[in-house]
């Protein structure tokens, strides 16, 4: 069996005849099944059927007017930006509402009566070859945006509130909505009452102006009815874990395809699994929309197909973690609140920075779920250090320290051709870096260290330092950021990549990450002034923080600037940090063949105990994400 989601020229199409075709009247018994008399004639008299509602995805806005034109649809005013729809996509599909351009059009038709009508069209932009094709695809799929709107005629605070009442009196549930400063207009969404009978499942009560306690007094509603089910919506959380990390092991994503429904008797053959178990998890992926059913069969969503193995972009090797080590140890989430001690220490009985050291595959499997992540590196290449680096007149040198599979190295070097770096790792983690810069035709300008971080080459020009110090305490943090601070030259950079905890306490995946590196390292994020206090104990400045996609951030450090004393023939003495041998003043060899005087000699961990628990890890990462 084969569906495809109807193309947005044909629901375009069907939205405006549906439009045309409606009165009021009628169509509000179809909403609201039982509703007649006075109740009826009231929400008649205060409302108008005034729009269906549908998103779009143009590849520009040229084929959007093209696509209007095509089905009969003139625009007579100028698109206005999108916030309650763009706010709704941004939360659905964990993105940046910065990534989304989202767009309002409202093409005109008239009505059964010659009565203006329009059909509301909400154009997200999805260029060809745009990451965001897999969002485009969920939603013709799912339909989220799609809606009936009534137009309140005279909206004052009363009206509204009596119409919010009649409308939940027959089942319409309260289901969010906003103020659009760009109109001028509040809208209150409700979700339909299951025995609707209209086909929409979404209705809108809209009205001019701002109305902020009627709008306040609705999401109160919404929220107010929702305590219940989130709580057991959370509390089941680990069930959504497992779920997408059993259909990622089986391989499910990859047995499926986007637009071709597969039975469940075939997929289960496919894959080796027991049928019946199989449509049960399946039916609960498509409550996730990871999956779509189509009749007998199921299909995979743009959402399902981020855990295709090999594909762009994939999460596969993060769904796999989650769903492995880092599921067990978070069992004993309870110990660590209780002790202070990392639950994977206690439950594995060493760290895990050792326990996959000892185990290739989980190895390799824990560089995988590194890289998953490796979006938040897509702004690094521009950063304006590397950008200066890689304009220079003489080849610049870029150290990335415990730079994993090479993913952030091999970005940088692939988008500045004159930079030659250096890759600071274990001993196996450096041999996978060296396939992937090799496969990307970086390897001739990439030389390789396998050590820790008392190894960090000297006399480079940029040194990265990607989520390493989050897995440390702040003791050990001094200690790395000494490393770096004794290799770097007077001129080099330092860029940091972490998650930073905002310093207002709003949400982000910072927080998140904080209890996941307690539980797991025995590390934590911090804010950005925690870090400038850090940087400081090493002889390092905080310059400045820049934001990084997945709520990442990367920031500049530089050496602190020595004032040169007033006799130029006295004695230069250099500040010490506590705990850090003075340079020698003897001439070596720096990573980019120039000879330097006064570079400290890199201090080796067999001279300096280790932290307890801090076992022999050699360069380190973090748990992934």
């Amino acid at each position: 069996m084969t569906t495809t989601p109807p193309d947005d020229a044909t629901r375009l199409r069907a939205t405006a005849a549906f439009v045309r075709d409606q009165d009021s009247t009628t169509l509000l018994r179809l909403l609201l099944p039982g509703i007649q008399g006075p109740e009826l004639r009231a929400l008649v008299d205060h409302c108008r059927f005034a729009h269906a509602a549908l998103l779009v995805f143009p590849a520009d806005q040229a084929a959007l007017w093209a696509e209007l034109a095509a089905c009969g649809l003139a625009v007579d005013a100028p698109p206005t930006p999108s916030v309650v729809v763009r706010e709704r996509l941004a939360l659905r599909h964990g993105r940046d509402t910065a990534e989304l351009d989202v767009s309002i059009l409202r093409p005109p038709v008239r009505g059964p009566d010659g009565e203006r009508r329009e059909v509301e069209v909400f154009a997200l932009t999805v260029p060809p070859g745009s990451e965001l094709a897999g969002i485009a695809a969920h939603e013709r799929a799912r339909q989220h945006e799609a809606h009936l709107a009534f137009e309140v005629e005279r909206p004052d605070p009363l009206v509204l509130r009596g119409l919010c009442a009649l409308l939940a009196r027959h089942g319409a549930a309260a289901d969010g909505g906003g103020y659009n400063p760009h109109e001028d207009g509040t809208v209150l969404y409700f979700t339909a009452p299951a025995a609707s009978k209209c086909g929409y499942r979404r209705v809108e009560l809209h009205m001019s102006g701002d109305h902020p306690d009627v709008l306040a007094a609705h999401l109160g509603e919404h929220l107010a009815h929702r305590p219940a089910r989130t709580l057991l919506h959370l509390l089941t959380g680990a069930w959504t874990t497992q779920a997408l990390a059993v259909c990622a092991q089986l391989g499910v994503p990859d047995a499926l395809d986007t637009r071709a429904a597969t039975g469940v008797e075939p997929l289960a053959r496919q894959v080796g699994a027991h049928p019946e178990s199989l449509a049960t998890l399946l039916r609960y992926l498509a409550m996730l929309d990871v999956v779509a059913q189509d009749g007998d069969g199921f299909r995979l969503t743009g959402l399902g197909a981020l855990l295709r193995a090999g594909s762009p972009g994939s999460l596969r090797p993060l769904a796999l973690m989650y769903g492995g080590p880092f599921y067990r140890s978070f069992a004993g989430l309870g110990h660590t609140v209780r002790t202070g001690q990392a639950a994977f220490d206690h439950l594995f009985g060493e760290n895990h920075f050792d326990h996959f050291a000892r185990d290739p595959e989980l190895a390799e499997l824990f560089d995988r779920s590194m890289a998953a992540s490796s979006r938040m590196f897509e702004p690094i290449p521009a950063h304006p250090v590397v950008a200066a680096a890689g304009a220079a007149a003489v080849p610049m040198t870029v150290v990335d320290i415990a730079g994993g599979n090479g993913e952030l190295l091999g970005r940088v070097l692939g988008a500045h051709p004159s930079l030659r770096g250096v890759l600071l790792e274990r001993p196996h983690a450096v041999e996978a870096a060296r396939r992937l810069l090799d496969a990307r035709g970086c390897g001739e300008r990439c030389t390789y260290r396998a050590g820790d971080f008392a190894d960090v080459p000297p006399g480079a020009d940029v040194y990265l330092l990607s989520r390493v110090l989050h897995d440390w305490d702040d003791a050990r943090c001094r200690e790395i950021l000494r490393h770096c601070a004794r290799a770097m030259p007077a001129h080099a950079d330092l860029l940091i990549v972490e998650r930073v905890l905002p310093a207002d306490g709003s949400a982000s995946l910072a927080t998140a990450w904080d209890l996941h590196m307690m539980c797991n390292t025995g590390g934590r994020e911090r804010r950005a002034d925690h870090y400038a206090r850090l940087l400081g104990d090493a002889g390092l400045e905080l310059l400045e923080c820049s934001p990084l996609p997945l709520d990442a951030t990367v920031l500049h450090a530089r050496k602190v600037a020595v004032p040169r004393l007033a006799s130029p023939s006295s004695p230069r003495q250099l500040p010490v940090a506590a705990g850090v041998r003075p340079a020698r003043v003897d001439v070596i060899a720096d990573v980019t063949g120039h000879r330097e005087r006064g570079v400290p000699e890199p201090e080796r961990f067999g001279n300096t105990p280790l932290p307890e628990g801090a076992g022999s890890a050699v360069c380190p990462g973090p748990p992934p994400g």
